[in-house]
């Protein structure tokens, strides 16, 4: 969780502008992650011919931690136009790396966490994590500020120092994963071609529903969640600390209502909670367009917290129980 609050949202956003990035690059920057999961396609393939999954997360996660090490090498590099280019082939092989892990990162979680516990447990995991989130966000927002102010001529090498501690956090978080028992992957009665396990999903039904509401969900919000950042820093000419405060009030509603959304699930159902959070949190989308209009004006501040208190309380319960259905309907091992 250090190594993410470090290396994305409201930092990449401000490293990325300084060192020049216009909105096509940060739109470039927030699309990627987004188009490396097509390699999760072959990852599977890796998966069933050698079902070692955690030899391969181990060895994809090691790689994700070289790449940023080269984020951490932008400032001494280049900047500007050069620099842009190698932040963004330094966020392109994480996601890459990342990718190519997930499906037996996936699988592996599915056998180890028993089924009617998926909501408390995975509640519980996502509120520690975000818990650790919180005061990592404020440390980093403050000390790039004051780095700045005491080395203006340059600020970008701030940025570098939060980077390699997230190196740091990283491979220790490596160590970890390799502490993490595996289960023995279960084997198909029968034996599938590549192609039909890949086509498999889009033959269940109930499989199907959820890959078409996680397109809508994901192109609904990624239209606009990555320019939030920008719009506080550029348009609201918000500082760094000021824009991770109001990232911390989501971060901490998520951790308040992350217990309560994996109580309900596991006591009512995943998808009553979705009836809830999906609307709620476009409500909160909703309203980003009230807060300049016509221009900045008294209510924007209560605004902004109001937007970051609605998208904290919906996101959690949205993140967690579209992921729980997804366990839940895979079978086991795949």
């Amino acid at each position: 969780q250090i190594r993410l609050t470090l290396t994305e949202g409201v930092l990449l956003v401000s490293f990325a502008l300084l060192l020049g990035a216009s909105n096509i690059v940060i739109g470039i920057l927030a699309a990627i992650p987004s188009l490396a999961q097509l390699l999760q396609v072959p990852s599977i393939f890796l998966v069933e011919k050698y079902h070692e999954r955690k030899k391969i997360n181990l060895i994809t996660t090691c790689l994700n931690r070289l790449a940023l090490l080269l984020m951490a090498l932008v400032p001494f590099i280049a900047e500007s136009a050069a620099g842009l280019l190698l932040l963004v082939l330094a966020v392109f092989l994480q996601a890459t790396f990342v990718a190519i892990g997930s499906p037996g990162w996936n699988s592996w979680l599915r056998d180890l966490v028993p089924q009617d516990r998926l909501g408390s447990y995975f509640s519980k995991r996502l509120s520690l994590s975000t818990a650790v989130g919180v005061p990592v966000s404020l440390l980093a927002g403050v000390f790039v500020d004051l780095w700045a102010l005491q080395n203006s001529s340059a600020p970008l090498i701030g940025y570098s120092i939060l980077f390699l501690v997230a190196i740091l956090s990283g491979v220790i978080g490596v160590y970890y994963v390799y502490k993490i028992p595996e289960p023995k992957m279960s084997t198909p009665d029968s034996k599938r071609t590549f192609r039909e396990m890949v086509t498999q999903p889009f033959h269940d039904e109930n499989f199907g529903n959820l890959m078409r509401f996680s397109f809508v969900w994901t192109l609904s919000t990624a239209l606009a969640a990555p320019f939030f950042s920008v719009y506080l820093l550029s348009q609201l000419g918000l500082n760094v600390p000021s824009a991770i405060i109001f990232t911390v009030l989501t971060q901490v509603a998520s951790i308040i209502f992350f217990r309560l959304w994996g109580r309900l699930s596991d006591r009512y159902s995943n998808k009553s909670v979705l009836q809830v959070t999906v609307p709620m949190y476009m409500v909160g989308v909703l309203l980003w367009t009230f807060t300049t209009l016509p221009s900045y004006h008294l209510f924007t501040i209560p605004l902004l917290l109001i937007i970051h208190a609605l998208t904290g309380i919906s996101s959690a319960g949205v993140v967690l129980t579209s992921g729980n259905i997804g366990l839940k309907l895979a079978p086991r091992g795949e």
